[in-house]
């Protein structure tokens, strides 16, 4: 192979890596109209969950004297900023089910939320890892939420169900959370401390043990297991 093919082929194999680590994020920006988007979901269950609210390397951050990071966000370009070390932006949203999941009236305990879509397939491997972390830190007052981003509400009961999703879950039908949290690559992560504050964050397809440690940074003294 002469070297101008040898150079031909780097590049074309470097550009297949990239395209596969990014195919598994979903990248979902600002819809200027605010409509709920359409959702190619194939799921199928009829049960909603309406639990209480109290009840390869990926980019990530945490708290290391108060300034955020940005690694990048799948898709366009754009950055996931994670408020790492700022109080966590406002969060109020209708939670499937009914009622409503308001960040604000959870201060005092240790909160993981995670931005998702029922489309985007690392969302559905992270909802059972979640539930376990959910199940075993119950008794150190975590508490487990996933806001679906623009989608409908039976589409997101059916995805719920299919994954026996324990933990509460909020609908963001309008994309106001999202923009408020700048949440545009999914599945992203923050994990938040007892006094409100986002102590890191890391953009999806994680696995248990990068779950261990956002939840190991808001639960101080817990041994926290992947």
């Amino acid at each position: 192979m002469g070297p101008r093919l040898s150079i031909v082929a780097g590049l074309v194999a470097g550009v297949l890596a990239a395209l596969a680590l990014l195919a598994g994020f979903v990248f979902v920006g600002p819809d200027p109209g605010g409509r709920p988007a359409a959702s190619s979901a194939s799921v199928s269950a009829s049960a909603a969950v309406s639990p209480s609210p109290l009840a390869s390397p990926v980019p990530s951050a945490s708290a290391s004297g108060g300034s955020p990071t940005a690694p990048p966000s799948a898709g366009s370009g754009a950055t996931e900023n994670f408020h790492v070390g700022e109080a966590a932006p406002p969060l109020l949203v209708p939670q499937l089910g009914g009622g409503t999941i308001d960040l604000a009236t959870l201060k005092g305990k240790p909160v993981w939320i995670n931005f998702m879509q029922t489309t985007c397939p690392p969302c559905i491997d992270e909802f059972p890892r979640m539930n376990g972390f959910a199940a075993r830190y119950a008794g150190n007052d975590l508490v487990v939420i996933a806001i679906d981003i623009r989608e409908d509400e039976g589409t997101v009961a059916a995805f719920a169900s299919q994954l026996n999703a324990t933990f509460p879950i909020g609908l963001d039908t309008d994309a106001k959370a999202q923009q408020a949290w700048g949440a545009y690559g999914l599945p992203v992560h923050y994990w938040i401390d007892r006094n409100g504050v986002v102590r890191d964050g890391a953009l999806g397809g994680i696995g248990p043990d990068v779950m261990a440690r956002g939840v190991g940074k808001i639960l101080p003294g817990v041994e926290v297991t992947p």
